[in-house]
């Protein structure tokens, strides 16, 4: 029986860090995209450090880089809040719904999203989603 993963509030630096290691361990395992995307994201109604957080998703190297910041040379650019934000990391075939519902903003390439939103991901990288899903904390209920 595998260890129960620690898991963390979305978005804070645990959470990142992790993720991180997460990452690397897969850096080699998942198959490139088809479509390389340089998208910028930008998260809204963060409940703790600073209420905006800025980041970005690379593929132009193959493999799929996030990192906090925005890149200058984004083809797309997605605004959403983050409890979206997080369900959509958690399971990303929920990306189109959350799309359609009009909690994603989107300026730029829309093409490179749609690209991106429905990419069939191979063995590894859906292996790769659950392990970052596995330490990524269901959200805090409302207090009553």
């Amino acid at each position: 029986m595998s260890p129960v993963p620690e898991v963390h509030e979305f978005l804070s630096p645990a959470w990142v860090a992790a993720v991180h290691a997460i990452r690397e361990e897969y850096r080699d395992k998942v198959v490139p995209l088809a479509l390389p995307v340089r998208m910028n994201q930008v998260i809204t109604g963060v409940p703790f450090g600073e209420p905006t957080v800025d980041a970005h998703i690379d593929t132009s190297s193959g493999q799929l880089d996030m990192a906090p910041g925005h890149l200058d040379d984004a083809e797309v650019t997605v605004t959403t809040d983050y409890e979206t934000a997080r369900a959509i990391f958690v399971d990303p075939s929920t990306a189109m719904a959350h799309f359609m519902g009009g909690r994603i903003k989107v300026q730029g390439d829309m093409t490179k999203l749609i690209a991106l939103i429905q990419a069939d991901p191979d063995p590894a990288a859906r292996e790769l989603q659950q392990r970052l899903a596995g330490v990524t904390a269901s959200p805090t209920p409302p207090e009553a």
